[in-house]
């Protein structure tokens, strides 16, 4: 039986990135905040001390670092969309939650962020 709650989280990653429907963003760019959740079955890298049998985070940024740094996108929904694909088809997952934050959207007015997130699984549809 797979595990469905267990999950690893990465919080808070910090890239430059030039997505935007404006033109001052595609241009100047903005620092975006990533959020990922991954749920995956983590008992058995855990019973085994084994990072072959669970998901090597450091290669997760590494590619959300790319795919944000690298590619350009006027939606953050659009971008949201690039990284779950990836990650799902990437590593061995069951789920991925993805946030995107854009602290420097262009709002008139006092906020923190805008966020996006999104949930996608291997069955696009099934819950």
């Amino acid at each position: 039986m797979i595990n469905k709650r267990d999950r690893i989280i990465l919080n808070g990653m910090q890239f430059y990135g030039y997505h935007g429907v404006m033109p001052a963003e595609q241009e100047l760019g903005q620092p975006f905040i990533i959020d990922l959740e991954m749920f995956c079955d983590l008992q058995e890298a855990g019973e085994r001390d084994d990072l072959s049998r669970t998901v090597d985070y450091s290669r997760v940024f590494a590619l959300v670092e790319r795919i944000v740094t690298g590619e350009r996108f006027q939606l953050i929904e659009a971008l949201a969309e690039r990284i779950a694909d990836e990650v799902l088809s990437g590593f061995l997952l069951n789920e991925v939650v993805v946030r995107v934050k854009k602290p420097h959207a262009p709002l008139k007015g006092i906020f923190t962020d805008v966020v996006v997130e999104i949930r996608r699984g291997r069955c696009r549809g099934s819950e």
